[in-house]
């Protein structure tokens, strides 16, 4: 059995702790030993499921991917562009909230810089995920250019990530509903 699927308290504990950390101030500035105290491990129960940080770090980019992709599959309500639409006013909402501190896939890839590193290759695995997840929709929507459109949509989703971490919220919702609206179409 692989670390990723070894679900043993003390490893949700570990990754529980280090997402919470990671998310709220960044992969490298937070170390092993904080994580290993807050989580309440010892270190060689850490290092048991995690050999290195980098293995934590890639276990919490591969979480935010399943969680993300349980998230859009619950979302499976109406016709293929009410769910893109519901897709990104979801984002939106979460955007807007008092605890967005950007995306973490975003966050992380900045900390990352080679692309070769398995961190980031996790991180593009998420995002072909995503940009697959929508041109999917666009090709059920009927859309006339389905993967250059998603395309477009993943830097619209680029684009929000951003400006809600440093921008008006209302402004950004706004822009991204226009942007949906010339992108997909009335």
């Amino acid at each position: 059995m692989s670390a990723e699927t070894r679900q043993s308290p003390a490893r949700t504990r570990v990754l529980e702790t280090a997402t919470r950390l990671f998310y709220g101030e960044g992969v490298h500035t937070v170390g092993i030993d904080r994580i290993i105290a807050e989580a309440g491990v010892a270190k060689a129960t850490f290092y048991h499921h995690f050999p290195s940080k980098d293995d934590l770090v890639r276990a919490y980019i591969v979480e935010q991917s399943t969680m993300q992709r349980g998230l859009a599959e619950s979302l499976r309500e109406g016709s293929p562009r009410q769910r893109l639409e519901a897709i990104f006013a979801f984002m939106c909402d979460f955007g807007a909230g008092l605890t967005f501190r950007g995306c973490p896939f975003v966050n992380t890839a900045a900390e990352y810089p080679d692309p070769e590193h398995p961190v980031r290759k996790a991180i593009e695995a998420h995002r072909r995920w995503n940009r697959d997840l929508y041109r999917d929709l666009l090709t059920a929507a009927g859309h006339p250019d389905p993967a250059r459109t998603a395309d477009v949509l993943m830097l619209i989703r680029d684009g929000l990530v951003v400006g809600f971490d440093l921008d008006d919220p209302a402004t950004v919702k706004a822009a991204v509903e226009e942007a949906l609206l010339r992108v997909l179409g009335p």
